[in-house]
Protein backbone atom coordinates (compact mmCIF):
# COMPACT_ATOMS: atom_id res chain seq x y z
CA UNK A 1 0.00 0.00 0.00
CA UNK A 2 3.06 2.28 0.73
CA UNK A 3 3.50 2.77 -3.32
CA UNK A 4 -0.11 3.75 -3.71
CA UNK A 5 -0.65 6.05 -0.77
CA UNK A 6 2.51 8.23 -2.28
CA UNK A 7 0.30 8.65 -5.70
CA UNK A 8 -2.93 10.12 -4.02
CA UNK A 9 -3.73 13.15 -5.72
CA UNK A 10 -3.30 16.30 -3.58
CA UNK A 11 -5.56 19.54 -3.00
CA UNK A 12 -3.23 21.84 -5.40
CA UNK A 13 -4.59 25.15 -3.61
CA UNK A 14 -4.25 27.20 -0.56
CA UNK A 15 -8.28 28.06 -0.35
CA UNK A 16 -9.42 25.36 1.39
CA UNK A 17 -11.21 27.02 4.70
CA UNK A 18 -14.78 26.25 3.46
CA UNK A 19 -13.20 22.75 2.58
CA UNK A 20 -12.12 22.18 6.18
CA UNK A 21 -14.88 23.52 7.79
CA UNK A 22 -17.15 20.96 5.68
CA UNK A 23 -15.43 18.21 6.65
CA UNK A 24 -15.23 19.43 10.54
CA UNK A 25 -18.96 19.62 10.57
CA UNK A 26 -19.17 16.31 8.62
CA UNK A 27 -16.73 14.47 11.30
CA UNK A 28 -18.96 16.39 14.40
CA UNK A 29 -22.46 14.99 13.06
CA UNK A 30 -21.79 11.72 12.08
CA UNK A 31 -23.82 10.24 14.10
CA UNK A 32 -26.65 12.86 12.55
CA UNK A 33 -25.57 12.08 9.49
CA UNK A 34 -25.81 8.41 9.40
CA UNK A 35 -29.44 8.61 11.17
CA UNK A 36 -30.52 11.37 8.33
CA UNK A 37 -29.41 8.55 5.77
CA UNK A 38 -30.76 5.51 7.42
CA UNK A 39 -34.43 7.36 7.25
CA UNK A 40 -34.11 8.32 4.06
CA UNK A 41 -33.23 5.00 2.21
CA UNK A 42 -36.07 3.19 4.56
CA UNK A 43 -38.53 6.03 2.76
CA UNK A 44 -36.75 5.90 -0.95
CA UNK A 45 -34.67 2.56 -1.01
CA UNK A 46 -31.19 3.00 -3.05
CA UNK A 47 -31.02 2.25 -6.43
CA UNK A 48 -28.74 -1.73 -7.22
CA UNK A 49 -25.29 0.72 -8.07
CA UNK A 50 -24.26 4.16 -9.03
CA UNK A 51 -21.44 5.77 -9.12
CA UNK A 52 -20.92 9.65 -8.87
CA UNK A 53 -18.36 12.34 -10.02
CA UNK A 54 -16.88 14.51 -7.52
CA UNK A 55 -15.29 17.97 -8.11
CA UNK A 56 -12.99 19.27 -4.51
CA UNK A 57 -12.17 22.77 -4.98
CA UNK A 58 -11.06 23.17 -2.04
CA UNK A 59 -13.83 26.07 -1.35
CA UNK A 60 -16.74 23.66 -2.77
CA UNK A 61 -17.26 19.98 -2.89
CA UNK A 62 -20.26 18.84 -5.28
CA UNK A 63 -21.41 16.20 -7.78
CA UNK A 64 -21.25 16.95 -11.42
CA UNK A 65 -22.76 13.95 -12.62
CA UNK A 66 -24.22 10.78 -11.01
CA UNK A 67 -24.26 7.59 -12.97
CA UNK A 68 -27.03 4.87 -12.45
CA UNK A 69 -25.29 2.50 -15.16
CA UNK A 70 -21.87 2.26 -13.37
CA UNK A 71 -18.98 1.11 -15.64
CA UNK A 72 -15.80 1.13 -14.20
CA UNK A 73 -15.86 -1.60 -11.33
CA UNK A 74 -12.46 -3.16 -13.14
CA UNK A 75 -10.78 0.35 -11.77
CA UNK A 76 -11.94 -0.26 -7.95
CA UNK A 77 -9.03 -1.18 -5.66
CA UNK A 78 -8.88 -4.98 -5.99
CA UNK A 79 -7.93 -4.98 -1.99
CA UNK A 80 -11.54 -4.72 -0.96
CA UNK A 81 -13.14 -7.23 -3.19
CA UNK A 82 -14.46 -8.58 0.54
CA UNK A 83 -16.15 -5.06 0.72
CA UNK A 84 -17.77 -5.00 -2.66
CA UNK A 85 -19.27 -8.53 -2.15
CA UNK A 86 -20.73 -8.32 1.05
CA UNK A 87 -22.57 -4.80 -0.09
CA UNK A 88 -23.89 -6.64 -2.57
CA UNK A 89 -25.18 -9.67 -0.56
CA UNK A 90 -26.91 -7.32 1.65
CA UNK A 91 -28.38 -5.25 -1.01
CA UNK A 92 -29.87 -8.76 -2.20
CA UNK A 93 -30.80 -9.80 0.85
CA UNK A 94 -32.67 -6.91 1.48
CA UNK A 95 -34.79 -6.65 -1.64
CA UNK A 96 -34.03 -9.86 -3.67
CA UNK A 97 -34.03 -12.86 -0.85
CA UNK A 98 -33.50 -16.26 -2.36
CA UNK A 99 -32.16 -15.24 -5.46
CA UNK A 100 -30.25 -17.33 -7.34
CA UNK A 101 -29.86 -16.72 -10.90
CA UNK A 102 -29.51 -13.15 -12.53
CA UNK A 103 -29.01 -11.72 -16.28
CA UNK A 104 -26.40 -9.10 -16.73
CA UNK A 105 -26.85 -7.06 -19.73
CA UNK A 106 -24.40 -4.95 -20.80
CA UNK A 107 -23.86 -2.35 -23.33
CA UNK A 108 -22.88 -3.01 -27.22
CA UNK A 109 -19.63 -1.81 -27.34
CA UNK A 110 -17.82 -5.08 -28.02
CA UNK A 111 -15.25 -3.65 -29.19
CA UNK A 112 -14.29 -1.59 -26.44
CA UNK A 113 -12.15 -4.49 -24.07
CA UNK A 114 -11.73 -1.35 -21.22
CA UNK A 115 -15.41 -1.80 -21.53
CA UNK A 116 -15.47 -5.48 -21.18
CA UNK A 117 -13.32 -5.54 -18.11
CA UNK A 118 -15.58 -3.72 -16.33
CA UNK A 119 -18.41 -5.93 -17.05
CA UNK A 120 -16.08 -8.99 -16.54
CA UNK A 121 -15.37 -7.90 -13.00
CA UNK A 122 -18.96 -7.21 -11.68
CA UNK A 123 -19.71 -10.41 -13.38
CA UNK A 124 -17.10 -12.07 -10.71
CA UNK A 125 -18.46 -9.35 -8.14
CA UNK A 126 -21.84 -11.43 -8.59
CA UNK A 127 -20.89 -14.42 -8.88
CA UNK A 128 -18.69 -14.24 -5.91
CA UNK A 129 -22.26 -13.00 -3.83
CA UNK A 130 -23.45 -16.51 -4.35
CA UNK A 131 -25.26 -15.84 -7.84
CA UNK A 132 -25.34 -17.82 -11.00
CA UNK A 133 -25.04 -14.95 -13.45
CA UNK A 134 -25.27 -14.65 -17.50
CA UNK A 135 -24.01 -12.09 -19.60
CA UNK A 136 -26.51 -11.57 -22.47
CA UNK A 137 -26.02 -9.17 -25.60
CA UNK A 138 -29.05 -7.51 -27.08
CA UNK A 139 -26.92 -7.37 -30.39
CA UNK A 140 -25.08 -10.70 -30.53
CA UNK A 141 -27.03 -13.71 -32.37
CA UNK A 142 -24.67 -16.31 -31.12
CA UNK A 143 -22.24 -17.06 -28.27
CA UNK A 144 -19.10 -15.14 -28.69
CA UNK A 145 -15.93 -15.52 -26.13
CA UNK A 146 -13.93 -12.09 -26.35
CA UNK A 147 -10.07 -12.36 -24.51
CA UNK A 148 -9.18 -9.42 -22.46
CA UNK A 149 -6.26 -7.68 -22.36
CA UNK A 150 -5.91 -8.83 -18.09
CA UNK A 151 -6.35 -12.50 -19.51
CA UNK A 152 -9.88 -13.05 -18.24
CA UNK A 153 -12.22 -14.90 -21.11
CA UNK A 154 -15.85 -12.78 -21.45
CA UNK A 155 -18.59 -15.05 -22.76
CA UNK A 156 -21.66 -13.25 -24.13
CA UNK A 157 -24.98 -14.98 -25.00
CA UNK A 158 -27.69 -14.39 -27.26
CA UNK A 159 -30.93 -13.28 -25.49
CA UNK A 160 -34.49 -14.53 -26.60
CA UNK A 161 -38.13 -13.82 -25.04
CA UNK A 162 -40.08 -16.88 -23.68
CA UNK A 163 -43.68 -15.01 -23.60
CA UNK A 164 -43.00 -12.57 -20.98
CA UNK A 165 -39.82 -13.98 -19.81
CA UNK A 166 -36.24 -12.85 -20.57
CA UNK A 167 -33.77 -15.98 -21.28
CA UNK A 168 -30.48 -17.06 -22.32
CA UNK A 169 -29.67 -20.19 -23.45
CA UNK A 170 -30.95 -23.15 -20.95
CA UNK A 171 -31.43 -20.24 -18.57
CA UNK A 172 -34.30 -18.53 -16.80
CA UNK A 173 -32.99 -15.86 -14.98
CA UNK A 174 -34.75 -14.28 -11.42
CA UNK A 175 -33.58 -10.68 -11.88
CA UNK A 176 -32.10 -8.41 -15.11
CA UNK A 177 -29.66 -6.52 -14.13
CA UNK A 178 -28.30 -3.52 -16.89
CA UNK A 179 -25.75 -2.18 -17.35
CA UNK A 180 -26.63 -0.40 -20.48
CA UNK A 181 -28.15 3.20 -20.35
CA UNK A 182 -30.59 2.96 -23.05
CA UNK A 183 -29.46 6.06 -24.54
CA UNK A 184 -31.18 4.74 -27.68
CA UNK A 185 -34.14 3.99 -26.15
CA UNK A 186 -35.48 0.93 -24.79
CA UNK A 187 -35.60 -2.47 -26.87
CA UNK A 188 -39.13 -4.08 -27.77
CA UNK A 189 -37.66 -7.24 -25.98
CA UNK A 190 -37.22 -5.90 -22.38
CA UNK A 191 -40.98 -3.97 -22.01
CA UNK A 192 -43.33 -5.80 -20.02
CA UNK A 193 -41.44 -8.20 -18.28
CA UNK A 194 -42.60 -10.59 -15.81
CA UNK A 195 -38.73 -10.62 -14.23
CA UNK A 196 -38.07 -7.33 -12.29
CA UNK A 197 -35.28 -5.01 -14.62
CA UNK A 198 -32.75 -2.71 -12.16
CA UNK A 199 -32.12 -0.21 -12.73
CA UNK A 200 -35.65 0.50 -14.18
CA UNK A 201 -36.04 0.78 -17.64
CA UNK A 202 -37.19 4.79 -16.83
CA UNK A 203 -33.17 5.37 -15.10
CA UNK A 204 -32.81 4.80 -19.02
CA UNK A 205 -30.89 8.43 -20.77
CA UNK A 206 -33.72 8.18 -23.33
CA UNK A 207 -36.02 9.47 -20.52
CA UNK A 208 -34.20 10.25 -17.25
CA UNK A 209 -32.78 13.93 -17.10
CA UNK A 210 -29.81 15.33 -15.12
CA UNK A 211 -32.00 18.49 -14.18
CA UNK A 212 -34.99 16.45 -12.49
CA UNK A 213 -31.61 14.67 -10.70
CA UNK A 214 -30.10 17.90 -9.49
CA UNK A 215 -33.58 18.86 -8.22
CA UNK A 216 -33.72 15.88 -6.38
CA UNK A 217 -30.12 16.18 -5.40
CA UNK A 218 -30.87 20.52 -4.40
CA UNK A 219 -33.59 19.01 -1.94
CA UNK A 220 -31.53 16.60 -0.29
CA UNK A 221 -28.23 18.47 -0.11
CA UNK A 222 -30.63 21.12 1.62
CA UNK A 223 -32.07 19.32 3.70
CA UNK A 224 -28.31 17.75 5.58
CA UNK A 225 -27.10 20.75 5.18
CA UNK A 226 -29.71 21.67 7.59
CA UNK A 227 -28.49 18.53 9.85
CA UNK A 228 -25.14 19.53 9.71
CA UNK A 229 -25.36 23.35 10.04
CA UNK A 230 -23.68 24.25 6.58
CA UNK A 231 -24.09 26.65 3.55
CA UNK A 232 -25.73 24.12 1.42
CA UNK A 233 -23.98 26.15 -1.24
CA UNK A 234 -20.86 24.56 -0.36
CA UNK A 235 -22.33 20.87 -1.46
CA UNK A 236 -24.92 21.80 -4.24
CA UNK A 237 -24.13 23.40 -7.61
CA UNK A 238 -26.51 26.09 -9.26
CA UNK A 239 -28.16 25.06 -12.39
CA UNK A 240 -30.55 25.79 -15.22
CA UNK A 241 -32.40 23.82 -17.98
CA UNK A 242 -33.10 25.14 -21.71
CA UNK A 243 -35.22 23.02 -23.86
CA UNK A 244 -35.56 23.48 -27.81
CA UNK A 245 -32.03 23.76 -28.55
CA UNK A 246 -30.72 23.31 -32.10
CA UNK A 247 -26.91 23.85 -32.40
CA UNK A 248 -26.74 23.27 -36.25
CA UNK A 249 -29.33 25.99 -36.25
CA UNK A 250 -28.36 28.34 -34.06
CA UNK A 251 -32.03 27.69 -32.02
CA UNK A 252 -32.52 28.25 -28.82
CA UNK A 253 -29.45 31.07 -28.26
CA UNK A 254 -31.04 33.70 -26.01
CA UNK A 255 -32.24 30.76 -23.54
CA UNK A 256 -28.87 29.37 -23.28
CA UNK A 257 -27.36 32.70 -22.85
CA UNK A 258 -29.94 34.61 -20.37
CA UNK A 259 -29.35 31.38 -18.38
CA UNK A 260 -25.69 31.00 -18.80
CA UNK A 261 -25.48 34.31 -17.52
CA UNK A 262 -28.24 33.97 -14.58
CA UNK A 263 -25.88 31.34 -12.59
CA UNK A 264 -22.46 33.10 -13.63
CA UNK A 265 -24.09 35.95 -11.73
CA UNK A 266 -25.73 33.49 -8.93
CA UNK A 267 -22.12 31.82 -8.71
CA UNK A 268 -20.58 35.34 -8.71
CA UNK A 269 -22.64 36.37 -5.54
CA UNK A 270 -21.35 33.16 -3.48
CA UNK A 271 -17.63 34.06 -4.56
CA UNK A 272 -17.68 37.28 -3.41
CA UNK A 273 -19.58 36.42 0.42
CA UNK A 274 -16.65 34.20 0.53
CA UNK A 275 -14.17 35.98 -1.03
CA UNK A 276 -13.13 33.51 -3.84
CA UNK A 277 -11.06 35.42 -6.37
CA UNK A 278 -11.30 32.65 -8.92
CA UNK A 279 -13.31 33.48 -12.28
CA UNK A 280 -17.02 31.61 -11.81
CA UNK A 281 -17.71 29.31 -14.81
CA UNK A 282 -20.27 26.43 -16.51
CA UNK A 283 -20.57 23.59 -17.64
CA UNK A 284 -23.24 23.06 -20.45
CA UNK A 285 -23.93 20.03 -21.34
CA UNK A 286 -26.69 17.59 -22.88
CA UNK A 287 -29.86 16.88 -20.22
CA UNK A 288 -29.34 13.64 -20.88
CA UNK A 289 -26.37 11.01 -21.52
CA UNK A 290 -23.15 10.03 -20.29
CA UNK A 291 -19.95 9.43 -21.44
CA UNK A 292 -18.39 13.00 -21.66
CA UNK A 293 -19.75 13.90 -24.97
CA UNK A 294 -21.42 17.23 -25.61
CA UNK A 295 -20.07 19.49 -23.25
CA UNK A 296 -18.11 23.05 -23.36
CA UNK A 297 -16.86 25.00 -20.65
CA UNK A 298 -18.06 28.58 -20.81
CA UNK A 299 -17.32 32.13 -19.07
CA UNK A 300 -20.00 34.15 -20.16
CA UNK A 301 -23.08 33.46 -22.36
CA UNK A 302 -22.27 35.79 -24.95
CA UNK A 303 -19.53 33.07 -25.88
CA UNK A 304 -22.83 30.98 -27.65
CA UNK A 305 -23.99 33.92 -30.28
CA UNK A 306 -21.06 32.61 -32.36
CA UNK A 307 -19.67 29.07 -31.84
CA UNK A 308 -17.87 27.80 -34.94
CA UNK A 309 -18.96 25.01 -36.55
CA UNK A 310 -16.92 22.42 -34.87
CA UNK A 311 -18.26 23.58 -31.41
CA UNK A 312 -21.86 23.64 -32.48
CA UNK A 313 -21.10 19.95 -34.29
CA UNK A 314 -19.64 18.62 -31.24
CA UNK A 315 -22.28 20.04 -29.05
CA UNK A 316 -25.26 18.91 -31.21
CA UNK A 317 -24.94 15.20 -30.85
CA UNK A 318 -24.56 13.06 -28.15
CA UNK A 319 -23.98 9.08 -27.59
CA UNK A 320 -24.94 7.03 -29.97
CA UNK A 321 -25.32 10.12 -32.66
CA UNK A 322 -28.83 11.16 -30.93
CA UNK A 323 -29.40 14.92 -31.09
CA UNK A 324 -29.12 17.25 -28.23
CA UNK A 325 -32.28 19.50 -27.46
CA UNK A 326 -32.36 19.75 -24.18
CA UNK A 327 -29.36 21.09 -22.51
CA UNK A 328 -28.04 21.24 -18.77
CA UNK A 329 -26.40 24.29 -17.52
CA UNK A 330 -24.37 23.89 -14.53
CA UNK A 331 -22.07 25.64 -12.02
CA UNK A 332 -18.47 25.27 -12.75
CA UNK A 333 -16.27 23.18 -9.81
CA UNK A 334 -13.36 23.66 -10.21
CA UNK A 335 -11.08 20.57 -9.37
CA UNK A 336 -7.74 21.07 -7.31
CA UNK A 337 -6.90 17.88 -7.10
CA UNK A 338 -3.71 17.11 -8.67
CA UNK A 339 -0.97 14.26 -9.16
CA UNK A 340 2.60 14.62 -7.88
CA UNK A 341 3.15 14.90 -12.03
CA UNK A 342 0.53 18.01 -11.30
CA UNK A 343 -2.05 16.27 -14.07
CA UNK A 344 -5.61 17.27 -12.66
CA UNK A 345 -7.64 14.83 -11.04
CA UNK A 346 -11.65 14.41 -9.77
CA UNK A 347 -12.51 11.93 -7.32
CA UNK A 348 -15.16 8.72 -9.01
CA UNK A 349 -17.39 6.98 -6.30
CA UNK A 350 -19.12 4.20 -6.12
CA UNK A 351 -21.78 2.29 -4.78
CA UNK A 352 -23.90 -0.64 -4.08
CA UNK A 353 -27.31 0.07 -2.29
CA UNK A 354 -26.46 2.55 0.37
CA UNK A 355 -22.67 0.70 0.74
CA UNK A 356 -19.70 3.27 -0.49
CA UNK A 357 -17.15 0.59 -1.89
CA UNK A 358 -14.65 3.07 -2.49
CA UNK A 359 -13.87 4.71 -5.83
CA UNK A 360 -10.78 6.32 -8.03
CA UNK A 361 -9.43 9.50 -9.17
CA UNK A 362 -9.73 9.92 -12.91
CA UNK A 363 -7.02 11.67 -14.03
CA UNK A 364 -6.12 13.72 -17.12
CA UNK A 365 -2.91 15.65 -18.18
CA UNK A 366 -4.49 17.32 -21.25
CA UNK A 367 -7.59 18.74 -19.47
CA UNK A 368 -7.57 21.92 -17.06
CA UNK A 369 -9.23 22.46 -13.95
CA UNK A 370 -12.15 24.14 -15.44
CA UNK A 371 -12.52 20.99 -18.14
CA UNK A 372 -14.64 17.64 -18.23
CA UNK A 373 -12.39 15.29 -17.16
CA UNK A 374 -14.71 12.32 -18.69
CA UNK A 375 -12.70 12.54 -22.25
CA UNK A 376 -10.14 10.40 -24.15
CA UNK A 377 -6.81 10.43 -22.67
CA UNK A 378 -8.32 9.98 -18.75
CA UNK A 379 -6.43 7.69 -16.75
CA UNK A 380 -7.94 5.87 -13.74
CA UNK A 381 -5.95 5.68 -10.39
CA UNK A 382 -7.48 3.41 -7.86
CA UNK A 383 -8.54 5.45 -4.16
CA UNK A 384 -6.05 4.66 -1.78
CA UNK A 385 -7.73 3.42 1.09
CA UNK A 386 -6.08 2.76 4.40
CA UNK A 387 -9.86 1.59 5.03
CA UNK A 388 -12.96 1.95 3.30
CA UNK A 389 -14.51 5.88 3.61
CA UNK A 390 -17.50 5.14 5.90
CA UNK A 391 -16.16 5.94 8.92
CA UNK A 392 -14.60 9.12 9.92
CA UNK A 393 -11.72 9.75 12.87
CA UNK A 394 -12.05 12.23 14.89
CA UNK A 395 -8.44 12.01 16.60
CA UNK A 396 -7.45 12.86 12.96
CA UNK A 397 -6.97 16.38 11.40
CA UNK A 398 -10.65 17.29 9.36
CA UNK A 399 -8.10 16.60 6.18
CA UNK A 400 -6.79 13.11 7.12
CA UNK A 401 -7.39 10.97 3.90
CA UNK A 402 -9.85 8.38 5.76
CA UNK A 403 -11.70 12.14 6.57
CA UNK A 404 -11.59 13.51 3.47
CA UNK A 405 -13.08 9.79 2.44
CA UNK A 406 -15.65 9.99 4.46
CA UNK A 407 -16.56 13.65 3.49
CA UNK A 408 -16.07 12.24 -0.25
CA UNK A 409 -18.72 9.45 0.69
CA UNK A 410 -21.35 11.71 2.33
CA UNK A 411 -21.97 13.70 -0.88
CA UNK A 412 -22.02 10.53 -3.25
CA UNK A 413 -24.66 9.08 -0.83
CA UNK A 414 -26.49 12.40 -0.96
CA UNK A 415 -26.28 12.41 -4.90
CA UNK A 416 -27.79 8.38 -3.74
CA UNK A 417 -31.02 9.68 -2.03
CA UNK A 418 -31.61 12.24 -5.04
CA UNK A 419 -31.52 9.00 -7.47
CA UNK A 420 -33.73 7.25 -5.14
CA UNK A 421 -36.28 9.73 -4.95
CA UNK A 422 -36.38 9.62 -8.48
CA UNK A 423 -36.98 5.97 -9.08
CA UNK A 424 -39.96 6.81 -6.66
CA UNK A 425 -41.60 9.42 -9.03
CA UNK A 426 -40.61 6.43 -11.78
CA UNK A 427 -42.66 4.25 -9.32
CA UNK A 428 -45.57 6.85 -9.16
CA UNK A 429 -45.81 7.49 -12.82
CA UNK A 430 -46.12 4.22 -13.86
CA UNK A 431 -48.58 3.38 -11.29
CA UNK A 432 -50.57 6.42 -12.53
CA UNK A 433 -50.17 5.51 -15.80
CA UNK A 434 -51.61 1.83 -15.03
CA UNK A 435 -54.18 3.39 -12.45
CA UNK A 436 -55.51 5.59 -15.89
Amino acid sequence: MTEVLQNIPLLATERTEALLDIERHLIAGQSAIERWFRSQFQMTPAPFYASVDLRNSGFKLAPVDTNLFSAGFNNLNPEFSSLYVSAIQHYLNQYYPGLERLLLIPENHTRNLFYLENVARLRELLEMSGLDVRVGSLLLEERTAYDLPSGNVLLLEPIFREGNRLQAAGFDPQLILLNNDLSGGVPEILENLEQPISPPLAAGWRSRRKSQHFAHYRAAAHELAEVIDIDPWLIDPFFRRCQGIDFMRAEGRDCLVANVDAVLELTRERYAHYGITQRPFVIVKADAGTYGMGIMTAYSGAEFMDLNRKERTRMAKSKEGLPVSDVFIQEGVYTFEQTAEEAVAEPVVYMVGQQVLGGFYRVHTGRGRDENLNAPGAHFEPMAFGEPCILPCRKSPPDAPVNRYYAYGVIARLTLVAAAREMADWRQQQASGAAS
